[in-house]
């Protein structure tokens, strides 16, 4: 007989995995960070904006790469019969917002202050420095694109 033939499969059961909860000695907090930028929190810190804006998304992460395809799609799903789009991130605050901003400059040919007092109208939103920057970008591309286009 084979040596795995001769070992007992053990499964681990429900009593297990609460003695392994059990042994947890830290205090329960409002909010954690249990992985490297992955929380767990309660209502109250959901309810928080300025514990969700310490929370907010990397001050380095180039959204902006992100900006014409997301426009596109959003532009695509929306010239369809009974066309709708829901826009998400974990928050719902600012890589959306930005991504939707992004969309209301590219296709709407708004600028961004505009495209912001439009947003705010209808959501409290709170895009990252970061994410502001990059919109600042392209408004400055779009309002030269735009400029180049009137000249020719």
């Amino acid at each position: 007989m084979s040596a795995l033939n001769g070992k007992r499969k053990e499964y681990l059961t429900v009593k297990d995995l609460q003695k392994v909860l059990d042994s947890c000695k830290l205090n329960l907090n409002q909010i954690d960070e249990v992985l490297p930028n992955i929380y767990i929190g309660n209502v109250a810190v959901a309810q928080n904006k300025a514990a969700l804006q310490k929370l907010d998304d990397s001050t380095h992460f180039d959204l902006d790469v992100y900006f014409q395809p997301a426009a596109d799609f959003i532009h695509k799903a929306l010239k369809t019969p009974d066309g709708k789009v829901l826009v998400h991130c974990i928050m719902g605050m600012s890589r959306s917002s930005t991504l939707v901003l992004a969309y209301l400059m590219i296709y709407r040919h708004l600028p961004l202050k505009q495209a912001l007092k439009k947003l705010i109208q209808k959501r409290a939103i709170y895009p990252n420095r970061n994410f502001l920057a990059l919109l600042l970008d392209l408004d400055l591309q779009l309002t030269r694109k735009k400029k180049t286009c009137q000249i020719l």
